[in-house]
């Protein structure tokens, strides 16, 4: 079994899942009493979020890669970002790093193609909706991709960081996020992609009238099937 290095406090709720996950995959597979080889580098949120609200994307790649070499140093045999937002540094990343990282994007991406879809909605945070990073992983399987107008982006973003990272579901927030999400499904909308590890702490699958595709369960299920590779 491959030993994977996971960067994660991004935030910890959603770390925490990861770590379940991945262990709950490893042992499917496996029986007895086996569990996952992971190193977890936990880091303090509030730290990235300066940075990431400051637009300093260098100064997080260089802290990060740091992260991942020591990881790697310690015997991690790839990397899992434990967090969507995290891959808009993964091109950066690789240039400086001799580890794989496990990304997000293509772990989803694999799924949708499974389920033949060809027109999702994609929710996360304003990084995940309006860079490329996630977006041309699905457009070059040929699968559309569409997010909320202006205004919804930013509600989004905004209650990810001030509620769901914070461990707030409340109920009104969810409200919303379904009449987004309704609104999207009626223009066409094939699929929901949460793209958010702390999306689905609110949004469930019953939640919602199309398939959705839980980017955390993804990505750990991933990240255990390189791990038993």
């Amino acid at each position: 079994m491959k030993t994977l290095g996971l960067i994660g406090g991004t935030t910890w709720l959603s770390t925490i899942d990861y770590y379940r996950i991945i262990n709950q995959e490893v042992n499917r597979q496996l029986g007895e009493l086996h569990s996952a080889k992971l190193i977890l580098y936990s880091i303090d949120f509030d730290e990235f979020k300066t940075l990431a609200d400051a637009g300093d994307w260098p100064k997080l790649t260089q802290w990060f890669a740091g992260i991942a070499q020591e990881l790697h140093t310690a015997g991690a045999d790839a990397i899992v970002l434990c967090a969507n937002t995290l891959h808009l540094m993964v091109p950066k990343l690789e240039q400086l790093l001799q580890i794989p990282i496990i990304h997000v994007a293509d772990a989803t991406v694999c799924e949708l193609r499974s389920q033949a879809i060809r027109k999702t909605v994609l929710l996360g945070t304003r990084f995940t909706m309006e860079a490329a990073f996630f977006k041309d992983k699905l457009l070059e399987q040929g699968i559309e991709v569409m997010t909320p107008d202006k205004d919804e982006r930013q509600f989004i973003h905004h209650t990810i960081f001030a509620e769901l990272d914070r461990g707030l579901l409340l109920p009104e927030t969810k409200v919303r996020y379904l009449a987004i999400i309704e609104n999207l499904i009626a223009k066409g909308a094939g699929s929901v992609i949460l793209g958010c590890t702390e999306i689905p702490l609110l949004i469930k699958p019953e939640d919602c009238t199309v398939p959705v595709f839980d980017t955390t369960l993804i990505h750990a299920k991933a990240a255990a099937k390189f791990a038993l590779a």
